[in-house]
């Protein structure tokens, strides 16, 4: 059954709350958004002067359910560039409408955002991949979308973008690149792979048939997040970058009795915490401050 679309919110809602954020933090202007996924939270405890706003104080803004999903806005300086962590997202699952589920990524643009950086936690399909390991995303396969549930469905917003976007170089392929390089200076390389990322319903795990079947066309890892998100950036014309977390392996062995469960990902999330805010704040560096923030730190 298709996504209801009752009750989306209109470009003049969603104004109205992006205008509350901005009393809410001094008129700062974000120049690159960053939504983490479970367990990434700590990504945001780099930031110099942070503003926290929890999403209860957020007018339309939903409630985060999920364990290793703190729920709340962190506004500041990371590297010396303005941005907005989300702590904590959505997910279709938690009985959300895609519409809403994505609903942030509009504020962020309404917000003055730039650049979006998108992380998950991932089971891995791509048997060469270890726990712990990065992947870069570097096109995905959105199986909600392909059945009909698309946060794009709908009358179009046409003050955020055209109907039809095109997904082709949906993740930008000159912040791909210098990750290639950040990934060298940091000495990640035996860690780091690229691939093509699947998005799925959740809550459950996939079967060894759903593994298998991801795995035949091509798929690296798995997760229940991200696509979403990222038509939505794409559409109102935000660049993205997004890397997974892999965080259990994905299972193709009928005989296997393993089996992933989310307490293993907020493990596998805590054991990359170090790297993986090193790994961003060199990637939100070279998304740049084109003019000093109202912050006071760059």
């Amino acid at each position: 059954m298709a996504d209801s679309i009752e009750g989306r919110y209109s470009y003049y809602q969603l104004k109205e709350t992006a205008d509350y954020l901005k009393e809410n933090i001094n008129c700062m202007v974000p120049k690159v958004a960053i939504i983490c996924g479970s367990g990434l939270g700590p990504l945001a405890e780099g930031i110099e002067n942070p503003i926290e706003i929890t999403y209860d104080r957020i007018p339309c803004f939903p409630k985060s359910t999920v364990i290793g999903h703190s729920g709340s806005l962190v506004f500041g300086c990371l590297s010396g560039v303005p941005v907005v962590v989300m702590k904590g997202r959505f997910h279709f699952y938690e009985g959300y409408p895609v519409w809403k589920v994505t609903m942030p990524c509009r504020i962020f643009k309404l917000l003055g955002c730039s650049f979006l950086i998108v992380t998950n936690a991932a089971g891995g399909v791509n048997q060469r991949f270890k726990v712990g390991d990065i992947m870069m995303i570097k096109d995905h396969v959105f199986l909600l979308g392909l059945s009909g549930n698309n946060p794009l469905r709908g009358p179009n917003e046409d003050m955020f973008g055209r109907r039809v976007p095109s997904m082709t170089n949906c993740y930008d392929m000159d912040l791909r690149k210098h990750a290639r390089k950040v990934v060298k200076q940091l000495g990640l390389e035996k860690k780091f792979h690229e691939g093509v990322y699947a998005s799925v319903g959740g809550p459950n795990y996939e079967s060894v048939a759903e593994m298998r079947m991801l795995s035949t066309v091509g798929i690296d890892a798995v997760g229940m997040s991200t696509v979403p998100e990222v038509l939505v950036a794409r559409h109102c014309d935000l660049a993205v970058f997004a890397f997974s977390l892999i965080t259990n392996e994905g299972i193709l062995d009928y005989n296997s009795t393993k089996k992933p469960g989310h307490l293993e990902v907020l493990k596998a999330a805590k054991a990359m915490e170090g790297p993986l805010q090193d790994f961003v704040k060199e990637m939100v560096k070279f998304m740049g401050c084109k003019k000093p923030c109202n912050c006071g730190c760059c």
